[in-house]
């Protein structure tokens, strides 16, 4: 696993970066193409909800693209946010591995 510190790209900033712009589509209408609500929309949009499995099926039939695309986009935010948040990163690190647990 490569871990950087700069932040990948998030959901968000790729909706609107690679698809709404390029495409002249809103949020309204990608709401609407989705069957969401265009607030759900907005906060994938804006970071404030992550991408579920079902969210991730629904762009991938929207956009004609796989939910893999789009969980990993997620999944590489994810585990950096969790990284480089100091309580998390705290938390992580206090895991001992088993070979050390049962030596």
């Amino acid at each position: 696993m490569i871990i950087t510190k700069r932040q990948p790209v998030s959901v968000g900033e790729m909706i609107t970066e690679e698809f709404l712009i390029p495409l002249d589509i809103t949020q309204g209408q990608l709401a609407k193409a989705m069957g969401v609500s265009r607030r759900t929309v907005n906060e994938i949009c804006t970071g404030k909800r992550a991408v579920t499995v079902d969210t991730a099926l629904m762009l991938a039939r929207v956009f004609g693209n796989t939910p893999d695309f789009w969980l990993n986009v997620q999944r590489r935010n994810d585990i950096w946010s969790a990284l480089h948040t100091p309580k998390r990163k705290a938390r992580i690190e206090k895991a001992i591995p088993v070979r050390e647990m049962l030596a």
